[in-house]
């Protein structure tokens, strides 16, 4: 199976590469080309996951078109055939890329968390709190929140871990109206998306967002509501007081914890059956949720 992880397409003006994503100068436009690496603690794997950057692209396609009611985002063109002439030449973009409009980035990760998991869950044993919020006492792993929360991170660069930050340590980042704003519209997204996954057999535990400014106004960017940004958690097999099940990339962090990982470069090699398993993993999220299959 084909895996596309670092490539450079030399009639397009490269920009720069993030740990999963690749972004090319179209003039008026950007092109995100999604590849197959896959980052886990914030380290690049050595090895890539079949078809992943497809399947990302197909489901942020599908999110940005499902939320688009409650605000604007930055797809331009996902369609391969509508692309220009110098980006035809490359078939391998096809259906693992889209053009998009040039926003300013907000930089901070919109965090929203529906269940305790993760490293809000860490959090929360030690302090009672996730990013300053005093959440109940004597909660599960992995139990549902009374309500969803948004956690704001920092942002930072490949090899870098992001961290949880207060909202008082956002609003000095980033200004209380643009704060508030993007908190409104994170959660809003949230709870939409939350009951439609649910409706499929899907629970989103919690998902990471990033906005930007384009034309004066704040915009949805990057990747969206995928396995990547998500923790996604089959609803059959649901069970609070443990770690779940999940359609993302847990599968992958899993092994490096069994491993003794110590979440710094250079990543270990990943075995063939955990590759293997987890690019299934991405295809069956797709089609639960989307009906496409790759």
């Amino acid at each position: 199976m084909n895996v596309l992880t670092d490539y450079i397409f030399p009639k397009l003006n490269f920009v720069k590469s993030g740990k999963v994503r690749d972004i090319y100068d179209l003039g008026e436009h950007f092109l995100i080309v999604s590849t197959d690496r896959l980052s886990a603690f914030d380290v690049i794997m050595q090895d890539g996951i079949p078809n992943k950057g497809k399947i990302l692209n197909k489901i942020s396609k599908f999110w940005f078109e499902f939320s688009k009611d409650i605000i604007e985002n930055h797809v331009v063109e996902t369609n391969f055939n509508n692309f220009p002439e110098e980006c035809l030449a490359y078939p391998e973009l096809n259906d693992r890329s889209m053009i998009v409009k040039k926003a300013k980035l907000i930089p901070i990760e919109c965090i929203v968390r529906g269940y305790i998991s993760g490293s809000g869950w860490i959090d929360y044993q030690k302090t009672g709190k996730i990013c300053d919020i005093e959440l109940p006492k004597n909660l599960l792993e992995s139990e549902k929140l009374p309500e969803p929360i948004f956690t704001p991170s920092t942002k930072e660069d490949v090899g870098e871990h992001d961290r949880n930050i207060s909202e008082n340590e956002a609003k000095n980042l980033i200004g209380n109206d643009v704060f508030n704003f993007i908190k409104e519209k994170a959660l809003e997204i949230y709870i939409k998306s939350y009951n439609y996954a649910l409706s499929k057999g899907i629970i989103i535990a919690d998902t990471k967002m990033e906005f930007g400014f384009y034309d004066n106004k704040i915009i949805l960017i990057d990747e969206f509501l995928t396995p990547d940004s998500s923790r996604f958690w089959p609803l059959t097999e649901y069970e609070k007081g443990k770690t779940q099940n999940s359609f993302d990339k847990q599968y992958v962090r899993d092994y490096l914890i069994s491993i003794g990982f110590n979440k710094k470069p250079p990543a270990p090699k990943l075995p063939e059956d955990v590759i293997f398993n987890t690019s299934k993993k991405y295809e069956e999220a797709l089609f639960i949720l989307t009906g496409e299959k790759i």
